[in-house]
């Protein structure tokens, strides 16, 4: 419990540092480049203050830091030489007065909460005893693995195409042809491969849940799909798209 409110304090401190990071730069849409340093973050926090850790957390820590990492460096590159994401300015064009304490609230506390939210089953396997099942790791590093590799390859499609002058219109190709959205697909899914590994967890491995819901949900119906859905509300070519592809999870396109 102890290191649990360490954890909590620790990441309240986190996001305290890049609101403050956010004010200087004036745009909130740092917070994208740093939502997977936050999982970083927790899982330095837990190596360093939390109890002897197992081999099975060890193995989770390393496949969270590779996404992490991953996702920092790709989300870190798009963000570079352009203006603030449009989702952000829209969020908060009414805001007026309270921009400051909404934007800390709303903005930098909420992803903390939310990151531990994600987080549930890596700190689970990382605070308490765990049973070394070969098959269960095994399969859910596969999964994971799945997920992360689709990811992979989705952002790279997509970023091939958008620096393509070549290119026009909607991206309608490789992975993006069998799902509209197949880098979430492959985000979700390693994280629903992170809860299959953390099934070895002795005790309290039923929270672990919490996590894959908590992506999912944020994902389909909160800040991922609906918002760059909205982005094309009225656009002809993307209604058409809509209707021949799948929203999310990967599927043979409509005729």
């Amino acid at each position: 419990m102890i290191t649990l409110l360490y954890l909590i304090a620790a990441v309240a401190l986190y996001e305290t540092v890049i609101f403050g990071l956010s004010l200087l730069l004036k745009r909130q849409d740092i917070a994208d480049v740093f939502w997977g340093p936050t999982f970083i973050y927790i899982t330095i926090v837990l190596f360093f203050f939390g109890p002897k850790l197992s081999l099975t957390a060890l193995i989770v820590n390393a496949l969270v830091l590779l996404w992490g990492t991953r996702l920092a460096i790709h989300i870190g590159k798009r963000f570079i030489g352009k203006k603030e994401d449009k989702r952000y300015r829209e969020l908060s064009k009414n805001w007026g007065k309270l921009y400051y304490p909404r934007s800390f609230l709303q903005t930098f506390l909420l992803q903390g909460f939310l990151a531990l939210l994600v987080s549930v089953p890596v700190i689970i396997l990382n605070l308490t005893k765990v049973t070394l099942s070969p098959t269960i790791i095994i399969i859910g590093a596969t999964i994971w693995l799945f997920g992360f590799l689709f990811e992979i390859i989705a952002d790279k499609q997509l970023a091939d195409f958008v620096n393509d002058p070549k290119s026009k219109g909607i991206m309608q190709s490789g992975l993006w042809r069998y799902s509209r959205h197949p880098n979430y697909f492959g985000e979700v899914t390693l994280w629903w491969g992170i809860f299959v590994i953390s099934l070895t967890s002795l005790n309290y491995w039923y929270y672990s849940i919490i996590g894959p819901l908590t992506i999912t949900f944020l994902i389909l119906f909160v800040s991922g799909i609906p918002m760059l859905e909205k982005r094309y509300g009225g656009d002809k070519e993307y209604e058409e798209y809509k209707r021949k592809t799948s929203i999310f999870l990967p599927l043979p396109p409509k005729e």
